[in-house]
């Protein structure tokens, strides 16, 4: 793989972590304590491959909780 290709992946989940940071840490703040904040996290492909679209897509989620403390 290019090293401009790993850069532009780099980027973009540095960019998501640090905004899915902050939305997460507001959303706690103002929603009531009942528990852990139960979360998805999702990685799709969302390419317009035309006619031709790959057999098996780009498809990742995870799952998990944060404490609220």
């Amino acid at each position: 793989m290019e090293s401009a290709s790993r850069d532009d992946i780099r980027k973009l989940l540095k960019m998501f972590g640090i905004r899915a940071d902050e939305l997460i840490v507001a959303h706690l703040a103002r929603t009531p304590s009942a528990g852990p904040l139960r979360l998805a996290l999702i990685l799709e492909d969302r390419t317009d491959y035309g006619k031709e679209p790959p057999a098996d897509r780009l498809h990742l989620e995870l799952e998990g909780d944060v404490r609220r403390e």
